[in-house]
C-alpha cells in the first residue's frame, strides 16, 4: 500500500509534511535559543517555503520544488485543527466562574472594539475610492485580531490571567462571537441571502444559541462518565481519543450552526474545567497543540505576498503603520474607559492591533462574490499577513511599553510618597485587592504593624486617602521590595491573584531567606508550584472554599463547634503536608519558621 502510495501524486503530502517537521525540529529550536519566539520561526519559514516564496521558483527546478510546500488546502485543515486545540486548551484554563466575572469586558468593551474599529476602517476604504459595499466588508475584516497568535503568545508568558491577558481574551472572545453576523453580512451583500437579512440573521443567531446550548447539555451530561469510563481502562489512548473526540466534535457542532469551530472547542474547554480531569487533559493534549498550532503559523506564512510587498513596498508600509496606529489609538482610550490600567490598555490596544486570520476567510469570500476587486484584495491580503507576522516583535515592544508606563511614577503626592525608612519591623501586604484589603483590616484589629503595596494607582490614592498605610510600587522589584523594609519585615503576605505572584516569590526569597511568605494560590497545583519557590504557607482558594463550606454544613448539621474547628484545622494541616511532600519541598527551613511562630503564640502572655 505504501509503495503504491509513493508512486502517486499523494507524495506530495508526505513532503509537505517532513517539511513541517523539520521546521518544528530544526528551527523552532534554534529561534527559541536565540530567546525569539517560535511562532516567528514557522511564519518566516513559511513564507520563505511557501507559494509566494521559494514556491515561484518551484515549476523551474525539481529541487526547489521538494524543499517548498504546495499542499496548502491539507495544511490549512490541519491548521485549523491548531486553533480548534488552542481555543479547547484555553477553555481549560478560564473557569466558567471567571468568564462570567468578564462578561462587561467581552460584551461592553468587545462589542464596542469590533464596531468602532470596523466603522473607522470603513470610512478609510471609503475615502481611498473603494466602493461602499466592499469597504463595509473590509472594515469589518479588518477590524478582528489573530485569537491564535495573540493567545499563544500570552498562555507562552503565562499570563493569561493578567489584566492584559483578561482584557484581550475578552475582546477576542467577543471577535469570535461577531464571525457569525459578518459571514450572513457578505453573503447580504452579495445577493447570496434572501430578501430578509433581519430575518437571515435571527435565524442564524437562534442557531448559534441552540449549538451553543446543545454543546453545554451534552458536555454535562456525557463528559463526566466518558472519561471516567476512558480513565478507568488506565489506558492513555483511549483518554486522549475521549479528548479529541470533545474537542473536535463540539467544533463540528458549532460549526454546522455557523460559528467557528474554535469557539465551540472553546466551550467544550470550559465545561471541562469544571471537572477532575482538567490537568489530566491538558498534560495530554499540549504537546501536539504546539505543533499544531506551527503549521498554523506555517500557513500564516505561506499568504504574505512577497512578490506583491516587493513591488508596492510604499503603500504596504503605509497601511502597515496606518492600520497599527490606528487600531492602537481606537482601543487604547476604550478600555481605560472601562477601568483597565493604561499600562494594560497600551499593551492590549498593540497586541491586537494587526489583522486575524478571519480576514484571509472575509476577503476571500468576497473576492468569489466580486465584491472586492481581486487586485485590492491581494494588497489587503498582504498587509494583515505582514502585521501577522511582525506580531511577535509588536508583542515585545508593547510589553516594554506596559513595562515602561507601569514604572512611571504617578505625579498624584498621595501615591508618590515613598515607603517610612525607620526600619521598624512590619508585616508587608503585597496587592490591595479583595483579599488584600480583608488581611489588612485583621491586622488592624490585632494591631499588628504593616504597610500594603499595590500597582494600581488609583487604588493606592483612594486607600491613602481613608488613611490606609499603602504605597505605590511593583512588589517583584528587588529595589522597591529594599525601600519597603524587606529587611527587617517580620512576614510577607501576597494576596495577588496573577502570575506576578511567583515573581514576587522569587524576589522575596532571593533577598530574604528566613522571612516567612504566606502567599494566595488558586488550586492545588498551584499551591505546589510555590511551595518549590520556597513559600511557608500557601493558601489555595478552591482547598480554603471547600473547607468552609464543610465547616457550615457542619455546623449547621448539629455537629458541636469545637469539634468542627478541630476537624477542619486538623484537614487544612494534612492538605499542606500533603502539598508540600508533593512539591518536594517540606524543607527544615520552612518548618522552623512555622514552630517559631507557634512558640511566639504560645508564650504571647494572655491580653487583660
Amino acid at each position: 500500500m505504501l509503495v503504491a502510495m509513493a508512486g502517486s501524486n499523494e507524495i506530495v503530502v508526505f513532503k509537505d509534511a517532513l517539511i513541517l517537521l523539520g521546521t518544528a525540529a530544526v528551527v523552532a529550536p534554534i529561534v527559541h535559543r536565540l530567546k525569539v519566539s517560535p511562532v516567528l520561526g514557522f511564519l518566516v519559514v513559511g513564507a520563505a517555503l511557501g507559494p509566494h516564496g521559494l514556491g515561484r521558483l518551484a515549476e523551474h527546478s525539481r529541487a526547489i520544488d521538494w524543499l517548498t510546500v504546495t499542499g496548502e488546502r491539507q495544511i490549512a485543515f490541519i491548521a485549523d485543527l491548531g486553533i480548534v486545540f488552542l481555543l479547547f486548551f484555553i477553555g481549560l484554563e478560564v473557569s466558567m466562574r471567571r468568564l462570567l466575572t468578564m462578561r462587561r469586558l467581552v460584551f461592553a468593551l468587545g462589542g464596542l472594539q469590533t464596531s468602532l474599529t470596523a466603522v473607522g476602517i470603513s470610512l478609510a476604504a471609503l475615502w481611498l475610492g473603494q466602493p461602499p459595499a466592499a469597504a463595509l466588508i473590509i472594515g469589518a475584516c479588518l477590524a478582528l485580531s489573530s485569537t491564535a497568535i495573540v493567545m499563544e503568545l500570552l498562555s507562552g508568558q503565562r499570563r493569561m490571567m493578567s489584566t492584559t491577558g483578561r482584557t484581550s481574551f475578552s475582546i477576542l472572545l467577543a471577535q469570535d462571537l461577531a464571525v457569525v453576523p459578518l459571514l450572513l453580512l457578505i453573503g447580504a451583500l452579495s445577493g447570496q441571502v434572501g430578501s430578509s437579512v433581519l430575518q437571515g440573521i435571527a435565524v442564524a443567531l437562534i442557531e448559534a444559541a441552540v449549538a451553543i446550548g446543545v454543546i453545554a447539555v451534552i458536555g454535562r451530561l456525557v463528559l463526566k462518565p466518558l472519561f471516567r469510563l476512558a480513565a478507568g481502562t488506565d489506558n492513555p489512548e483511549f483518554f486522549m481519543a475521549a479528548t479529541l473526540l470533545i474537542a473536535v466534535g463540539s467544533g463540528v457542532i458549532a460549526a454546522y450552526a455557523g460559528l467557528s469551530m474554535a469557539l465551540g472547542a472553546f466551550i467544550a474547554g470550559l465545561l471541562l474545567a469544571e471537572t477532575e480531569y482538567r490537568r489530566a487533559v491538558e498534560a495530554m493534549i499540549d504537546p501536539f497543540r504546539g505543533l499544531l498550532l506551527g503549521v498554523f503559523f506555517f500557513s500564516v506564512g505561506m499568504h504574505v505576498d512577497l512578490g506583491f510587498i516587493w513591488r508596492e513596498p510604499l503603500m504596504v508600509a503605509a497601511a502597515f503603520f496606518a492600520m497599527i496606529v490606528g487600531k492602537t489609538v481606537l482601543l487604547a482610550p476604550l478600555c481605560r474607559f472601562f477601568g483597565v490600567p493604561w499600562a494594560a490598555s497600551i499593551e492590549t490596544s498593540l497586541l491586537l492591533a494587526p489583522g486575524g486570520e478571519f480576514a484571509f476567510i472575509g476577503i476571500g469570500l468576497a473576492t468569489q462574490f466580486h465584491l472586492v476587486d481581486g487586485d485590492v484584495a491581494a494588497g489587503v491580503l498582504a498587509v494583515v499577513s505582514l502585521t501577522m507576522m511582525t506580531l511577535p516583535f509588536i508583542a515585545l515592544l508593547a510589553r516594554r511599553a506596559g513595562r515602561r508606563l507601569e514604572n512611571t511614577t504617578p505625579s498624584d503626592p498621595l501615591i508618590t510618597e515613598p515607603p517610612p525608612e525607620d526600619h521598624a519591623r512590619r508585616v508587608i501586604v503585597v496587592g490591595h485587592g479583595r483579599v488584600g484589603q480583608l488581611v489588612c483590616d485583621l491586622l488592624e484589629q490585632h494591631q499588628l504593624a504593616y504597610f500594603a503595596t499595590d500597582r494600581d494607582a488609583a487604588v493606592v490614592q483612594r486607600w491613602r486617602r481613608l488613611g490606609r498605610p499603602i504605597f505605590y510600587g511593583d512588589a517583584s522589584n528587588p529595589l522597591f521590595l529594599k525601600s519597603c523594609g524587606l529587611d527587617e519585615a517580620t512576614g510577607v503576605i501576597v494576596t495577588l491573584d496573577t502570575a506576578v505572584v511567583d515573581d514576587v516569590v522569587r524576589a522575596v526569597r532571593a533577598r530574604r531567606p528566613d522571612v516567612m511568605i504566606v502567599a494566595r494560590a488558586h488550586d492545588a497545583q498551584h499551591a505546589r508550584h510555590l511551595y518549590t519557590l520556597g513559600v511557608t504557607d500557601t493558601v489555595p482558594e478552591t482547598i480554603e472554599a471547600s473547607l468552609q463550606l464543610a465547616e457550615s454544613a457542619l455546623v449547621g448539621l448539629g455537629v458541636p463547634m469545637g469539634l468542627v474547628i478541630a476537624s477542619i484545622h486538623e484537614r487544612r494541616e494534612k492538605v499542606r503536608r500533603e502539598l508540600q511532600a508533593a512539591a518536594g519541598t517540606a524543607s527544615l527551613l520552612t518548618e522552623q519558621i512555622r514552630q517559631a511562630r507557634q512558640t511566639a503564640r504560645h508564650d504571647r502572655p494572655p491580653k487583660s
